[in-house]
Order: C-alpha cells, then structure tokens, then sequence
C-alpha cells in the first residue's frame, strides 16, 4: 500500500485535531507536520516530501489563498474553511477539493480519494527518472549488477546500505551490491517510500514492524537510528 504524506495548515486548534483525527482512519495517510500558519506550513514542505496539504483559508499572516499562489510546485491542496464565498478562487489555482466546515468523515475520505486519483495520474503521466521504471501498476528501478540488469520493485526493497562505492541493496528475496554510491540511489528511490534512518541506511517504512529506542526493525532485521536522523525520522512516521 502507498503512504501519503500530508501536512496540516490552520490556525485552529480543534480544527487541526479533526483533520489529523480523519486521517488516523485512513492507513495511507501520514501526517508529517501540523502547522498554525503558513510560514511554517511552507517550513514543512521544504523539509518533507508532501503529497496532501490540508489548507486552511483565513490565517494570520498568510491566508491560504495566497500561500498557494506562492508554491511553484504545490501537492495536492484540500481546503478547509468555514468560507464558501472562496471556492471559486480556490479552483481556479487548481486545488482538489473544498470541504466547507463543519464536514464530516464521509466528506473526508471523499476529498482523500481524489486527491490520490490526481497524484496516481501523475505518477503515470510523469517522465520517470533514467533508473525508474512505471508500469502504470508498481514502481521499479533498474538496477546493474554482476554484468546484468535486474528489475527491482520498489515495494520489495527493505533496505540499502552504504559501502564504499557500492550500495548494499537488500530485497524480501535476495541481495544485490551494484556499482552504484548509496547518494545516486537515494536519488531514485521514491520519497514517499523511502527514509534515510541513519547516514549509511534507508529503510523502506512499509516494512517496519516496530521500533525500539534507536533501532527501528523489519521484522528480524535491526536497523540503527542515527542521533542526527531520528526526529525527522519519527516526524516522517507521524510521530
């Protein structure tokens, strides 16, 4: 299943916790950051790969309207205001949805679905990078090793690990170590797949089983956590 990142912007307290509450219902959401305003809601999309932005429209400092006309390249954006009169300006700057407050989970899941349909049509719309492959059903990367050329899906990558010139690449079938530095793969892994944990490793977080001080397992596998790499680590997990 793919995982989602998303952000929350709005300046109201229990609005953000009904918003963070819904995606809790939703395994394909994860909320990296909650945010009072939109200075820090652009923070978080500088540090994080976002897919979903929940967008509040009357903020201080920056409404919500003119935040967007700022992003060059925005995520899928979902407005939630108590401000109907905004909808129009709303889609024209191509937003996926407008959920008047009060909605409900129903109203929810409903701006959810079409907001993944949209990101799914770009990703198979999308030039893939020269190393990833789309076929429209997974993600792949092409990768060379021992004088051949393997296709690996993504989803069965559960960690790479740095080694010298190398990459260690490890699968839920096999091994591979291409001729590749572990900063060119990082490159064409999927972001919202993939997370560096420490400065030799990047785990696959679909594979994680649990957590257990700066370890993170899949399942018997150990993986450590760098002191530099947990927050962000854990803030990408939504915690």
């Amino acid at each position: 299943m793919a995982l989602y990142n998303c952000v929350i912007a709005d300046d109201e307290p229990i609005a953000r916790e009904i918003v963070q509450g819904y995606c809790k219902h939703l395994p394909q959401l994860q909320v990296v950051a909650s945010c009072t305003n939109a200075l820090e809601a652009k923070a978080a999309l500088q540090q994080y790969s976002v897919d979903i932005l929940f967008l509040d429209i009357n903020m201080p400092v920056l409404d919500g309207i003119s935040f967007l006309k700022t992003l060059s390249h925005p995520p899928q954006v979902i407005f939630t205001t108590a401000y109907k009169e905004f909808a129009h300006s709303a889609f024209d700057l191509a937003a996926c949805d407008y959920l008047l407050k009060p909605f409900g989970l129903d109203r929810f899941i409903i701006a959810v679905d079409k907001a993944i349909a949209a990101l799914q049509r770009e990703l198979q719309t999308a030039t893939p990078a020269a190393a990833v492959a789309d076929t429209g059903t997974e993600e792949a990367l092409f990768i060379r090793s021992d004088n051949k050329i393997y296709r690996i899906p993504c989803a069965d990558i559960l960690y790479a690990e740095a080694n010298g010139n190398y990459t260690k690449i490890v699968t839920r079938q096999t091994t591979y170590m291409p001729g590749i530095t572990f900063s060119q793969f990082e490159q064409q892994l999927p972001k919202r797949l993939f997370v560096r944990v420490h400065r030799s490793f990047i785990i696959n977080k679909t594979a994680i089983s649990h957590l257990e001080g700066n370890r993170v397992f899949l399942q018997l596998i150990e993986i450590p956590v760098g002191s530099n790499y947990k927050d962000a680590f854990l803030k990408e997990l939504g915690l």
